[in-house]
């Protein structure tokens, strides 16, 4: 028995079977399958096939079971007559359906053919290129038609696809390398009215879209957001390459000024203080999603859109879409300056610090506390420094590494201190991140710190050892109350009531006399005064307080 779909020209027809297998049907094998449809059978009838692999038929292709021939693929493959009747679907190099279908006689359900595939030709036939950049790109598939970007994809889909007379298109970008990139990629046969999207690197909302131009018209003009068409498919095992986000190094405080003077030539760049870091790729479909993102603490290094430009006046906060949840890298440590100038605690405070932190530089001995702060201002190598002064024990648990943020404007940061003699916890005689241009260019108020932007971190840092001396308890004590009651007078809150009351009635511990004497000293003085701020300033000056003192309770305490 022959089979019209066979070639027989190297057949052996001499073949025969052994006399002991003569009762036996002979199946010949193809080159697909064990049984080519080629028969050896007696003329006596049969009860059992023996399938014979050493005389092989070369199977021809029947193209009454295909439902097209027309691409690069062996159309000779056939069924195993030994299976159910199934329709059998085979891949392409891109997905399990997409290739030829070959149908057996009475099939209805099918079998997806996994280790044979079609090679197919691009579906669609080129692409449409948006321009971020206004650059020709790419050289490796025809381009329909291009469009500049606005806004957001939907939109600039939405437009330039009305032009477009294909079924299928590609919508590519300017801003992706699709160098290696294979544009015979189609969908699943399921997958054909659905909008599919490559991601850019490893961001899902990509710049590369295969879409179904009547689909995609009929469904978008029902929609606001291109995140809303369904369906939507992202595609996860292909990647297309974004290129890399500009890098500019600015060298100001705030990251402000450096946005302010550039030029964007592509929708997000890198600013960075002093080392760029690997960027992350931002979702470039709306506004919302084009975020400012934080590649180190403090956003020393951060992302910037273009968008982002006309939106921030005096900081980036301007900007409504900031993204801090992406873990950033470590920034370059704040120095921290110990000031120090005679105190009796502060050797022990000072090895307290170089213990928790090795780094640490010291300013001693400098008169005046303008000149002092300074001065340590002047020690400084980094924008910022953490200024621990000589009645500052740190705590334990203190890192010193807490970053300013650099999408603000340039400011102190006033870490929280606990007082011994009364439990108060909040920023008086405390740890302060000063800013070092900010110092420098502070002239001398009632509070050298409050004097300039300024931010409160709710943390404790430290305690405040300033009662180990009588002088010092008592001037620190008529300093802080002075400061407390002219906020007060200026319309503070009840927390710096409490405070106030706090200082001027309760002290418990070493020259805690000394405290509520300061205290209370102050209030009279501020009353006599009737709180003139020119007068209360004089308190700044340490030879000023020691008089004051000295006329008061003529004595000396230091």
């Amino acid at each position: 028995m022959l089979d019209k779909h066979c070639d027989y020209s190297t057949f052996d027809f001499a073949w025969e079977p052994a006399p002991w297998e003569s009762h036996f049907r002979h199946a010949f094998s193809s080159q697909w399958q064990k049984d080519s449809g080629t028969y050896l059978v007696p003329k006596t009838g049969f009860t059992e096939t023996k399938y014979n692999t050493d005389n092989t038929v070369v199977r021809l292709p029947d193209p009454d079971r295909w439902d097209c021939m027309d691409n690069n693929f062996d159309y000779s493959w056939h069924h195993d007559v030994a299976e159910p009747p199934y329709i059998y679907q085979f891949g392409t190099q891109h997905q399990r359906t997409g290739g030829p279908r070959y149908t057996v006689e009475g099939a209805k359900d099918t079998k997806f053919i996994g280790d044979i595939t079609s090679t197919v030709r691009a579906v669609a036939g080129g692409a449409v290129l948006i321009k971020h950049l206004n650059t020709e790109y790419p050289d490796n598939i025809d381009i329909l038609n291009s469009t500049r970007f606005i806004s957001n994809y939907l939109d600039t889909l939405k437009r330039i696809l009305k032009k477009i007379d294909a079924e299928y298109v590609w919508v590519i970008s300017d801003l992706c390398d699709y160098t290696n990139f294979d544009f015979t990629w189609h969908p699943a046969l399921w997958q054909n009215r659905m909008l599919h999207v490559f991601p850019s690197n490893e961001q899902k909302f990509g710049d590369t879209f295969f879409i179904h131009v009547p689909s995609f018209l009929e469904t978008a003009k029902d929609i606001k957001l291109l995140e809303w068409y369904a369906p939507l498919n992202f595609i996860q095992d292909i990647s297309v390459a974004r290129m890399q986000p500009a890098m500019v190094k600015y060298e100001s405080d705030s990251v402000v000024d450096a946005v302010w003077a550039h030029e964007f030539v592509q929708p997000v760049v890198q600013f960075y203080r002093y080392q760029p870091v690997a960027s992350i790729t931002i979702s470039l479909w709306q506004e919302r999603l084009r975020t400012v993102v934080a590649l180190k603490k403090g956003s020393e290094c951060v992302l910037i859109p273009r968008d982002a430009k006309n939106h921030i006046k005096t900081q980036v906060y301007d900007y409504e879409w900031i993204d801090k949840k992406h873990v950033p890298s470590s920034s370059r440590p704040q120095d921290v300056v110990f000031i120090s100038n005679g105190e009796p605690m502060a050797e022990e405070n000072w090895q307290n610090l170089l213990r928790i932190c090795p780094r640490a530089k010291r300013s001693d001995g400098v008169d005046g506390r303008e000149l002092a702060y300074k001065t340590a201002a002047g020690l400084s190598n980094t924008d910022w420094f953490f200024a621990v002064f000589a009645k500052t024990e740190v705590l334990e648990d203190f890192t010193f590494e807490f970053q300013p943020d650099r999408l603000q404007e340039p400011k102190h940061y006033i870490f929280h201190s606990r007082n011994p003699l009364n439990g108060l916890e909040y920023g008086a005689m405390n740890i302060n991140l000063y800013n070092v241009q900010l110092v420098l260019d502070t002239a001398p108020g009632l509070d050298f710190t409050l004097s300039k932007l300024h931010t409160v971190i709710p943390e404790v840092a430290s305690i405040s050892r300033f009662n180990t001396d009588p002088w010092i308890t008592w001037r620190s004590a008529f300093r802080e109350v002075l400061k407390l009651k002219l906020e007060v007078d200026e319309g503070a809150g009840l927390e710096l009531r409490h405070r106030l009351r706090v200082w001027c009635e309760r002290a418990e511990g070493d020259n805690a006399e000394y405290c509520l004497q300061g205290a209370n000293d102050a209030l009279e003085y501020y009353n006599s005064v009737s709180g003139d701020y020119e007068m209360l300033k004089l308190s700044f000056d340490w030879p000023w307080l020691q008089q004051f003192y000295l006329d008061k309770h003529g004595v000396q305490l230091w």
